[in-house]
């Protein structure tokens, strides 16, 4: 009997108003370089074999533009569906495992994290096979320093066993699933990203994955100007390369 073919989806946020980015036109939505920031963190999805079917989960009001302005613009063929987000990060996140079927592994990842990507895709889907829940994040490079309510500084962990968490975090989808469903069932509070919620309510462990250090979220200007140095970077060794070749 022939083994049933592994189905891998992505969810893609872009739900967020980005209140800290102080403009008119949502993070996820500014350009970078020729494309919207939503665009590359749709590609790189869009390119990745292992990934069979993309859901972008964006605000009420942006599903008609995203489809048209965005997935068909740019011929996105894997955007399966694009639904409308709730309230909060966690809530969007629901939406989209909800509108999942038949899935075996689920990569949820920030539409305005442009630069994730391939070598860092395969090295998050190789780790999910063997641990079921893994996320992408780097070791930080400054000490840390812990406050009280007064923000004085009353302790400093251990640098060397700190990490700041990115996306894709990539589990597999009953676990993930479950997870969600209990914490919509439970009470629970604080929840930051979607690694905690299989922490919290299902006490399973967490793969901590080489991401890299270029993988931005799209969050303040200072965020964007960042982002442009490191296309102009990319471009300029692609460039380089070909020229090499000729």
């Amino acid at each position: 009997m022939r083994e049933k073919k592994e189905r891998n989806a992505a969810i893609v946020l872009a739900a967020g108003r980005g209140s800290r980015m102080h403009s008119t036109v949502q993070k996820q939505y500014m350009a970078l370089g020729a494309y919207p920031v939503l665009y590359y963190s749709l590609k790189r999805f869009e390119e990745f074999a292992d990934v069979d079917e993309i859901i972008l989960v964006t605000g009420e009001e942006e599903v008609s533009y995203c489809k048209e302005k965005i997935v068909e613009a740019y011929g996105l063929k894997k955007v399966g569906q694009i639904i409308p987000g709730g309230k909060e990060r966690y809530h969007s996140v629901y939406q989209g495992l909800c509108a999942l079927k038949d899935c075996d592994y689920v990569f949820i990842h920030d539409g305005a994290r442009p630069f994730a990507d391939g070598e860092m895709l395969v090295r998050v889907m190789e780790a999910v096979r063997k641990y079921k829940a893994c996320v992408v994040g780097m070791p930080v490079k400054d000490t840390i320093k812990m406050s009280d309510e007064k923000q004085f500084a009353v302790q400093t962990p251990d640098r060397s066993r700190l990490w700041t968490v990115q996306t894709p975090q990539v589990f597999s989808y009953g676990l993930i699933k479950e997870a969600y469903d209990r914490l919509f069932k439970g009470e629970y509070s604080g929840i930051t990203d979607d690694a905690m919620v299989v922490e919290q309510t299902m006490h399973h462990p967490v793969k901590l994955v080489e991401g890299s250090y270029r993988n931005i979220k799209i969050t303040t200007p200072e965020d964007i100007l960042i982002a442009e140095a490191f296309l102009t970077a990319d471009v300029s060794e692609v460039s380089g390369q070909r020229a090499g070749k000729s």
